[in-house]
């Protein structure tokens, strides 16, 4: 049988009933619901005559499915009529997300003589004398590009640049929301690598960095590499960065818990795309004792054929002893189990078999490689990519405060040392006297945590800034007034 997700608000909805007003009737109405696996969130009575009651019940499913089914459920009560149902996040997506607002007002003619012409051919002057002053002068101060192809969405795989687009815009409203970064979509028709980077390369002039987003891996490190080596604005592809900075932070704070040192574990990483790979490269940076990567042709190992660049790399700086086995058997006696990957690979079982005081983080979402309930019966920790799970990694702990400190100090990369920094003030963010089995990472919605996380970038950025000196313009920045 095929086990029911849990319901979430991502499958909330309202549905408008006329019932029959007597003293029970709210009370069949949730009941109904109840017994349909759904749950009820609100109830509003909206209208009413001296017979009937109109309500609004809003209520957490599971998925569609399911949706129509507590719907059903109360189609089928004696004395209440179905009005309409409304699904809550689609509700929330008419007309997209996000909006251009303007940050000066334009109330007069002085006011649009300075905001455009003719006093902005006087600013636009001073950048094509000095480029430099764009930072200071335009948007490009605080702005990023959301750049993907539709390759690899969420865990929907390759479903097109149009169908991306709610997802670029959710990611621009959390650069917003958290960092204060405002964040536009670039979504690409084309799946040219080439294409990609030249068009990438020819629009970066307004922008003051480059998020790369769900370009299925390996072109998206090609795509990453070569765009880094042709633009002075940091490019960061956060299916790769962000989530590795949130997994070592969490598994920093996780190994503080059960008492081990990441250089005497052994981690074993299920998902050797571009999320699994850029956790790896930062394990190792940060010392860990051993890494085996899984994929679909097994446990990458030397000697494995037909290997793509990626993971030739891996196959000859991670699984020590050649394991050539599968996904159960690298996972006997590992202290660390990191999943990047598809739901259900794993059962409870298999985490019985982990080392003592075992750590799982199982990623894959909606639905996780083994299920956390059973991984708890046998780990010391467990974390998923779900909000409704303790213990959540989710990388807008990241990328926002990543961003930010990359936009004030004007830096023109991201590198791997602000990475660890990143990591470290997640990782900090907790606070020693609040880390416990359920607590390795702080909420999303601490409001110490992006600040925190641009500092520590900022730092960084301004050390690297200072050790290697840009060439001076041939005169001063502009002063501003």
């Amino acid at each position: 049988m095929t086990k029911r997700r849990m319901p979430s608000a991502g499958f909330s909805i309202t549905i408008r009933v006329s019932v029959v007003a007597d003293p029970y009737a709210i009370g069949r109405l949730t009941t109904a619901v109840g017994e349909a696996g759904g749950i009820v969130t609100a109830l509003d009575v909206v209208d009413s005559d001296p017979v009937n009651l109109i309500a609004d019940l809003t209520c957490d499913t599971a998925d569609a499915a399911h949706a129509a089914q507590v719907t059903q459920a109360l189609e089928d009560l004696d004395g209440v009529d179905v009005r309409k149902v409304s699904d809550r996040t689609f509700l929330l997506h008419l007309g997209g997300k996000i909006e251009v607002t303007p940050k000066v007002a334009l109330r007069n003619r002085d006011e649009l003589s300075r905001a455009y012409t003719p006093g902005v051919a006087r600013v636009c002057l001073a950048i094509a004398e000095n480029p430099a002053d764009a930072r200071r002068l335009t948007i490009k101060s605080n702005t990023v590009a959301v750049v993907t192809d539709g390759t690899a969405v969420l865990g929907l795989g390759n479903i097109g640049p149009a169908a991306a687009l709610p997802v670029m815009e959710g990611k621009a409203a959390l650069f917003k929301r958290f960092g204060g970064v405002d964040a536009w979509p670039v979504v690409l028709d084309t799946q040219d690598t080439d294409e990609i980077v030249r068009i990438v390369q020819v629009i970066a002039p307004a922008y003051g960095g480059i998020n790369l987003e769900d370009i299925a891996a390996p072109r998206c490190f090609e795509i990453e590499a070569r765009l880094r080596e042709l633009l002075d604005i940091p490019v960061f592809h956060d299916d790769q960065h962000g989530t590795a900075i949130c997994v070592l932070a969490a598994l920093t704070n996780a190994l503080r818990v059960v008492g081990k040192s990441l250089a005497e574990v052994r981690v074993v990483v299920s998902g050797a795309g571009a999320a699994g790979t850029a956790i790896i490269k930062l394990l190792l940076r940060q010392g860990v004792g051993d890494v085996i990567a899984y994929d679909r042709p097994g446990c990458l190992h030397r000697g494995l054929p037909g290997l793509n660049s990626a993971w030739q790399w891996l196959v000859e700086n991670t699984n020590r002893d050649s394991f050539a086995g599968d996904l159960p058997g690298a996972l006997r006696g590992a202290d660390v189990f990191i999943g990047v990957s598809a739901p259900n690979l794993l059962t409870g079982d298999d985490i019985a078999g982990m080392a003592k005081d075992a750590i799982v983080f199982a990623l894959a979402n909606p639905d996780p490689e083994v299920d956390p309930r059973e991984a708890r019966k046998h780990a010391a920790i467990v974390a998923t990519g779900r909000s409704d799970q303790p213990n959540q990694i989710n990388n807008v702990l990241a990328f926002p405060g990543v961003f930010r400190g990359m936009l004030d100090a004007h830096a023109e990369a991201f590198t791997e040392e602000m990475a660890l920094a990143a990591a470290r003030a997640i990782a900090d963010g907790v606070g020693a006297e609040k880390i416990n089995p359920s607590v390795i990472v702080p909420s999303v919605f601490d409001p110490k945590v992006a600040p925190a996380v641009a500092d520590a970038v900022r730092a960084v950025a301004k050390a690297n800034a200072a050790a290697v000196p840009r060439p001076r313009p041939d005169r001063e920045t502009i002063e501003l007034v």
